[in-house]
C-alpha cells in the first residue's frame, strides 16, 4: 500500500447510521460516541452530503468539540441525485462545507460510481473541478467510492489516475457474490497501486444477525466474539485496505467495535477457515442482499419504502415467522409515512440507482405477494 493513510489506524466511524431519538439523529448518543473512538486512537470519520442529517450531527458532536488537526473527516459529492447542472452539483461541496463547519476535508470523495451514475461526474467536470479544490486547500485527498464491476473500476481508474484512493463495499458475504464482486474489485484497486477504504464491511448490519447456522459455525470458534466482530476482522485482515468503515448506530455497536479493533492483529489460519465456513453457510440463503443504502428511495416517484420491505422479507426468509414480517413491514413502510410494495409502478429508476443490483420491481411484487 502506497503512503496514503498511513497514519491513520485501520478502523473508520461510518456515520451514515447514527443513532435516532425521535426521528432525528441523536446528537447526545453520537457524542459520546465520537469520544470513546477518539479515546482509543481512531480519528477518521466518513459522513456525506447525502446522508440526511449527518454532516449537521457531526459538526456538533465532533468538529465543534475537538482541534480540527485531531481528526480527519471525509465527505462526498453525489452529482447523481437531482442535479440538473454543474453548478448544482458543485454546490453540494459549500453545503458540506457549511453543514460540517469543518474548514476543509482531508478526504473528498465523488460518490457512489458506476453504471449510469459515472455520467454525471463527467458531464459536469467534476474530476477536474475537484481537483480545483485540492489545489484552493480546501481538500487534502481526492477518490470516489464505486459500486459496479472490476471492468468498469479498471476504466475509471485508468482515465482518472490522480485519484488517490477507492472506497469498496467489501464484506465476506459479497467477496465473491457475483453481484458485487467485491475480490474482483478489491484486485483492481490493488492493481493501480490506490488503496482502499471498506464500507459495508456487515453488509449494512445484516452480517451482525445472520442466519442461525452463520451464527453456530461463529459460536462455535470464538464464544466470546460478537458475530459482527468478524465481519469487520475480515474485512481489516485485507493488505491494501487503509480503513474499514463501520456504520455504527449505538454506544454498545462502538464499545463491540473498538474491543477487537483497537488492537487489531492479522487473522490466524485457524479464522480464515471459519470466515471460510460461514460463507458456505450464507450461500444457501436466499436473502435480499439490500444494505438499506436508500439511494433507490431517493429517485423513486411513488415514495416507496423499499428497503422496509425487504427488511421485512428476509426476515420472513430467515425466521419464517410471517406475523413478525409483516408487523416489521408495517412500522418500516406505512409507518414512516411510505407507499407500500404493491404501489411499485414499475418504471425502474430504483435499479438505476441500485449499488447491489437488485432486482427491485420483482423483489417488490414478491413482498406484495407474500406479506400484503
Amino acid at each position: 500500500m502506497n503512503e496514503l493513510g498511513s497514519d491513520i489506524k485501520k478502523f473508520g466511524f461510518g456515520l451514515m447510521r447514527l443513532p435516532q431519538k425521535d426521528g432525528v439523529i441523536d446528537v447526545e448518543e453520537t457524542s459520546q460516541m465520537v469520544d470513546l473512538f477518539m479515546e482509543a486512537g481512531f480519528t477518521y470519520f466518513d459522513t456525506a452530503w447525502a446522508y440526511a442529517g449527518s454532516e449537521d450531527a457531526i459538526r456538533k458532536a465532533l468538529v465543534e468539540r475537538y482541534p480540527r488537526e485531531s481528526f480527519q473527516l471525509a465527505t462526498k459529492n453525489a452529482a447523481w441525485i437531482n442535479c440538473k447542472t454543474k453548478e448544482e452539483a458543485y454546490a453540494q461541496f459549500d453545503v458540506s462545507l457549511k453543514q460540517t463547519g469543518a474548514g476543509y476535508f482531508d478526504f473528498y470523495l465523488l460518490h457512489n460510481l458506476g453504471e449510469a451514475r459515472s455520467k454525471y461526474f463527467d458531464d459536469f467536470d467534476m474530476w477536474n473541478w475537484v481537483q480545483e479544490k485540492k489545489k484552493a486547500g480546501l481538500i487534502k485527498h481526492v477518490g470516489f467510492s464505486f459500486h459496479s464491476t472490476p471492468e468498469e473500476l479498471d476504466a475509471i481508474l485508468a482515465a482518472h489516475p490522480e485519484m488517490e484512493f477507492v472506497q469498496l463495499q467489501i464484506n465476506y458475504a459479497d467477496w465473491e457474490n457475483p453481484a458485487v464482486q467485491s475480490r474482483g474489485c478489491y484486485e483492481v484497486a490493488k492493481k493501480h497501486g490506490k488503496p482502499v477504504i471498506v464500507m459495508e464491511p456487515v453488509k449494512g448490519g445484516m452480517l451482525a444477525t445472520p442466519p442461525e447456522s452463520v451464527v453456530k459455525v461463529f459460536k462455535d470458534a470464538e464464544p466470546e466474539a460478537s458475530v459482527a466482530s468478524w465481519a469487520v476482522r475480515f474485512a481489516a485482515d485485507l493488505d491494501n485496505v487503509m480503513v474499514v468503515l463501520s456504520g455504527m448506530s449505538s454506544v454498545s455497536q462502538m464499545e463491540d467495535n473498538l474491543s477487537y479493533m483497537k488492537d487489531f492483529t492479522e487473522l490466524s489460519e485457524a479464522q480464515k477457515e471459519t470466515l471460510a465456513k460461514a460463507q458456505e453457510e450464507l450461500a444457501k440463503v436466499p436473502m435480499i442482499p439490500c444494505t438499506s443504502c436508500n439511494y433507490c428511495a431517493k429517485v423513486c416517484p411513488m415514495q416507496i419504502g423499499i428497503s422496509g420491505s425487504f427488511t421485512a422479507m428476509n426476515y420472513l426468509t430467515l425466521y419464517g415467522d410471517k406475523a413478525m414480517a409483516q408487523h416489521q413491514e408495517n412500522w418500516m413502510v406505512s409507518g414512516h409515512g411510505l407507499k407500500r410494495a404493491n404501489e411499485c409502478i414499475g418504471c425502474g429508476k430504483c435499479e438505476e440507482a441500485c449499488p447491489q443490483h437488485i432486482a427491485i420491481r420483482e423483489e417488490l411484487k414478491r413482498v406484495a405477494e407474500k406479506l400484503l
